[in-house]
This record gives C-alpha cells, sequence and structure tokens, in this order.
C-alpha cells in the first residue's frame, strides 16, 4: 500500500500511476450490517443536500445575521431531523454557522472586517504554500491555462481561483496548511457567488492578474509569483470590501429559504 494524493492509501505498486476506484459500498458485495448500513444511509443523504445548504448560508451573510431553524431546514429538504443535524454539524465545523447565547444556530453577519481578516489571513498562508508547491507543480499546464486567458476562452475570476488552489495551492506537501486554506476560502467563494448572482458585474482586470500570475507560476518564477500573489490578495480584499457595501444598498433577498429567519 502506498500513499496518495487524497485521504487513506491506494494499494499497488507506488511507482505506477494508479487512481482510486470509488464505488458505493452496495456494489461491492460486503456484509454490512443493518445498523451500519443505516448510518451510511444517513451520511450519503446529508452529504448529497450539504453543499446546497452550504451555498444558502453563506450567502445569507451578506444580508445579516440569521437564524437556522433545524425543523424547517428537514422539512425544506424533505429529510429527517438526524440528517439536518448531520449538515448543520459539518456547518459549524467549517465555520459557516455558530451556536449563540440562547443555543441557537446563527448565521453571520458578514462584515467588512470578517472580510479583510480572511483576505489577511489568505495572504499570510497562500503565498506560503505557493512556494513549498513549486517543485510539484505541473508548470506546462499551468502555461496552458494562462494562454487560455489570453486567448479568451477562461473568463471567469472564479473558475481560475479554483484552478489556481488545485492545480498549485494543493500541491502543497503540508496537507494541514492546505486544510486550512481551503477552510478560509469556502465562505468567501461562496459571499463571491452570491454577489455575482445578485447581478454585480465580474471584475475585468482580474482576468488580468490572474494571466500574470500564471506567467510567473509557469515560468518557475517562484518567488516573483509569490509577491504577485499577495499584491493580487490585497487589491481583491479591497474590492471585496467596495462590493459588500455595495450590497447594503439592496433589500434583503426575498428569495432566501424558509429556513432562515433575521435574528432581530
Amino acid at each position: 500500500i502506498h500513499r496518495f494524493r487524497g485521504r487513506g492509501y491506494l494499494v499497488g505498486d507506488g511507482t505506477t500511476n494508479l487512481t482510486p476506484i470509488r464505488k458505493p459500498l452496495e456494489e461491492l458485495n460486503l456484509e454490512i450490517s443493518n445498523v451500519s448500513r443505516s448510518a451510511l444511509a444517513v451520511r450519503g443523504t446529508w452529504q448529497r443536500v450539504y453543499d446546497k445548504v452550504e451555498s444558502e448560508i453563506a450567502a445569507c451573510q451578506i444580508f445579516g445575521e440569521f437564524r437556522v431553524i433545524e425543523t424547517e431546514l428537514a422539512n425544506y429538504l424533505g429529510v429527517s431531523r438526524t440528517v439536518a443535524r448531520d449538515v448543520l454539524s459539518r456547518l459549524n465545523e467549517r465555520g459557516l454557522i455558530r451556536k449563540g447565547a440562547s443555543s441557537h444556530w446563527l448565521a453571520g453577519p458578514l462584515t467588512a472586517k470578517t472580510l479583510r481578516e480572511k483576505f489577511e489571513l489568505r495572504s499570510i498562508m497562500e503565498p506560503a504554500a505557493l512556494r513549498q508547491a513549486a517543485d510539484h507543480i505541473d508548470h506546462a499546464e499551468i502555461m496552458q491555462v494562462s494562454a487560455q486567458i489570453e486567448s479568451g476562452k477562461k473568463t471567469d475570476p472564479a473558475e481560475l481561483e479554483r484552478a489556481l488552489m488545485r492545480l498549485c495551492i494543493e500541491r502543497a506537501p503540508n496537507s494541514a496548511l492546505v486544510e486550512i486554506i481551503s477552510n478560509n476560502r469556502l465562505l468567501l467563494s461562496a459571499v463571491d457567488k452570491a454577489l455575482n448572482d445578485l447581478g454585480l458585474p465580474v471584475d475585468p482586470v482580474a482576468l488580468d492578474q490572474y494571466q500574470t500570475l500564471f506567467e510567473l507560476i509557469g515560468s518557475h518564477q517562484t518567488e516573483a509569483a509569490t509577491a504577485y500573489l499577495k499584491k493580487h490578495l490585497r487589491i481583491l480584499s479591497f474590492k471585496s470590501v467596495a462590493r459588500l457595501k455595495i450590497v447594503a444598498l439592496i433589500p434583503d433577498n426575498e428569495l432566501l429559504p424558509p429556513y432562515l429567519l433575521p435574528s432581530s
């Protein structure tokens, strides 16, 4: 057995490029007790609905502080309260919700201070991870992304942000650092999507910045790339705070799901 870029281990020769076989357990003809099978079914259910709830919880925070009603969440999703509770526990672990003084689940509010602090963390951790990842990056692949930006094939800053994470940051050998970076990015990515959905325009300057960044990484200019990444994140922080201020002029979104209630 040997390690790979994922959870757990792979069976086989570590010198070959093996990929994990991912199948539902019920397809593997294993003897699974009814109790375990029931627990796995619950786990599978919360995983299927988690992404939807995560996106909604993150999006609501740009409008203020909200209570998350567990029973309403279960009804909204058409699942048991056990599944709803599992979803909320996961959201709590990832820092998207918290327990208030009266033990109610609370989300938000997202403030300019919160945004600045998260970008400050990004400017500390991500350049460090990029420097660590330098010897593990496929530089030809990075130059290909840069060429796609230049040719107009890639025009979505959010997609390029994910590419930077997947192709560069996640290649850092310090898995604990990568996990912290991923969790810190979570709320920022969801909020950015929510702001775009409200009709706020995409920043065209960001495309030029990503192209420059990918060119520096692809041409093995690690120190220049880390310095440019810090500069890019500083600019992104200012622009994100400005976008958040625009939302203050927009009435609360009437399309928020029924399990979210204003806390005041």
